[in-house]
Order: C-alpha cells, then structure tokens, then sequence
C-alpha cells in the first residue's frame, strides 16, 4: 500500500468514484463524510468493487473534535477534500449556509491539519472560480471572478490556501478546478444520485430518459453558442478521479525526503531537498465545449429515449460558454481526459436504469 489518505466527502458522486481510483493506486484511505447530501449505500457498493471493506467514519468538517480523533487515529499522507455544498442555485437562496460550510468547514479543517502537521492537501475547486470569462479557453491564469455564492465560496477558498502556502512552504496545496463531470462508474453501482430534484443537467436528463421527470426545462435558448444554448466541458468522473490520483502522486513525487545523487565527477554524495509544492491551481477538463441540445441529442442516440424538453427564460448566474484548456494538467501531472460525450451518456443511463431511485432502494 502507498500512503494513507483521508478522503472527505468521500461518500458523494465524485468522492466515491475517486476513492475507487484511489484504491486501485495502491493508496489506503479512510472516509470522512457528513452524508447530508450522500447516501451510504455508495460506501457500501464502492466496497464491493474493490472487494474491500473501506473505513467510514461519519462526522462533519466543521466539527474540530471529530476531525482530531481521526487524525490521532490515523497517519495521514495528506488530505482530499471534497466535503462541500455544491448546489448553484440553492447557493443563491441560502448564502450563509453554503459560507458557513465551505469555507469555515475548510478553515477547520485546515487548523486540524496543521495541528497533526499533515501539510498536503487536493482541494476540490471548481470552473466556477472563472466567472463570466473572458477568453475561452480558460486558463489557470484567467481572471478569477464569481456569479454566485456556490462559486464565491471556492474562490474564497482558494485565496485561504494561497495565503496559506505564503505563510508556510511547507504547505503543498493542489487546486482542482472541476469543469462539469459527469457519467458513472461502468459496472452501474455507482453515479450522481441528487437529493430531490437534479440541479445539474446530466441527471435531470437522465431521470426523464428514464421516466422518472416529466422533461426538462432548458433555461436559455437565445445565448450566443452554436444552437443558442450554453455550452459546457463535460467531463467523465472516471477521468475527474483519475486526476486526483495523478495529484497526489505528484506531491509524492515533490514532497519526497531528502534524495542522494552521486556526483559522478568527484564521487562525493550530495543530497537535494524536496521542493514544495505552495499552492497550484490545475484545471481539469477536455478542453471541448458541448451545448445543451448537443448533450441531450447524445443521450437520447445512446439510451433509445426521447427526450422531451422545453425553452424556459435564463437563470441568474448562469454564462454562455465554459471550457477549459487542459494543458497545465497534461503538462505537470501528466493528465488528460479520455473518455468522450457517447461514453459519459452511456455510463449515465446504465446507472439511471440500473437504479431508477438512486441509492434508495427499500
């Protein structure tokens, strides 16, 4: 086994998947989730594909106490942290709840760490940090600017770990920002099992697919894309988990103890200190933009189900186009996305079909 690490929100969507990608690394992890917005039917599965029993402990990031028990218990490498609420339009209507929980959770958590000098962190970051952008693609260089508290409350947390990595270098700080994944696990066992109704696109697609919702409301015809719909860099979650793995084995890398060399020239042993890391925002994405109806005329070729929809106005905070440029990832993590739109459709409505209800399955 390689190093121990803890995984909040690791019962959520792209938590599960990723402890999955985790596991088949070679790392050892432990659990730590609230399950105020998972379920822990997908601990229960995700222990099945690996054919390993994972430990779970159920707690909340804000809890300081809760956290140090973990972290007397175990030795941690470092930290991935998912634990977050991430719901745009929720965001807008209960602002102090997703301030109090993302940002001050994350401020606890952070103190944890620093107390049991666990100092290597992969934050889950988000597209949304970019704003309304200007250029497209979107680089990590790009200004940084927010069209909700969703999105003010990762940017928020992205100045804390910049500030952070300047206080300290012995802080080693990755910033994934997420574009759109979607898609699920291929065996069917695991996927994006919303609370009530969807909030993102790719589910609510798929429970209409699957009879499960009436149609779908598509807000916004009139945006200046290829079909007047928004345009979005979907991405396969299975690639989303792969790019933590790549991140932590970067900071292995990085953050190794001192190394010797030999000095061929003068035969004497010189060692070289590990670098640190500060703090490094990387984009995760395809760099592809796809819209709406482009999304949803995928689905319906793969899954055989039409898709009824209607033009309904706008919503506050949402922009036309959003897509990455993945170089950066490529480059120092030596990642990039794989798996195209047909996959991501037909991994998501062998999940929806397989469990019309989620993870409810009483």
């Amino acid at each position: 086994m390689k190093n121990k690490i803890l995984v909040t929100g690791g019962a959520g969507y792209i938590g599960s998947h990723t402890c999955i990608a985790l596991h088949e690394a070679g790392y050892d992890i432990v659990v730590y989730d609230n399950l105020s917005n998972s379920s822990p039917e997908a601990i229960k599965r995700v222990s099945t594909l690996i054919d390993q029993p994972i430990e779970f402990i159920e707690g909340d990031i804000r809890d300081a106490e809760s956290l140090k028990q973990v972290f007397t218990a175990h030795h941690f490498f470092g930290v991935i942290h998912f634990a977050g609420l991430k719901a745009v339009g929720e965001s807008v209507a209960k602002p102090l709840m997703y301030y109090n929980n993302n940002v001050s959770g994350t401020i606890t958590l952070l103190e944890v760490m620093s107390e049991y000098d666990v100092k290597n962190l992969v934050f889950s970051s988000s597209a949304t940090v970019y704003g309304d952008p200007e250029n497209l693609p979107i680089n990590e260089e790009s200004p940084r600017s927010c069209t909700n508290p969703y999105g003010q409350s990762k940017l928020a947390v992205e100045h804390i770990l910049e500030d952070l990595a300047k206080s300290d270098d012995r802080w080693n700080l990755i910033a994934l920002r997420y574009f759109n994944p979607v898609g699920a696990h291929p065996s069917g066992q695991i996927g994006e099992d919303p609370n009530d109704i969807p909030n993102n696109l790719m589910p609510y697609i798929s429970q209409v697919a699957v009879g499960k919702l009436k149609q779908l409301s598509i807000f916004g015809n009139d945006y200046p894309t290829v079909d007047g719909t928004g345009v979005r860099d979907f991405i396969h979650v299975t690639d989303l988990a792969q790019g933590h793995v790549a991140a932590l084995n970067y900071l292995e890398q990085q953050t190794s103890p001192e190394k010797s060399c030999l000095d061929t020239a003068s035969t004497k042993q010189t060692s070289s200190k590990s670098s640190s890391v500060g703090f490094l925002p990387i984009n995760l994405g395809t760099g592809k933009g796809t819209s709406v109806l482009e999304l949803i005329s995928a689905f319906s070729d793969v899954s055989g189900q039409a898709i009824p929809y209607q033009f309904t106005a706008r919503r506050a905070g949402d922009i036309a186009s959003c897509y990455a440029s993945a170089n950066k990832a490529k480059s120092s993590l030596g990642w990039q996305a794989k798996l195209p739109i047909t996959d991501m459709c037909q991994d998501t409505w062998r999940w929806q079909s397989m469990n019309p209800n989620g993870y409810n399955i009483s």
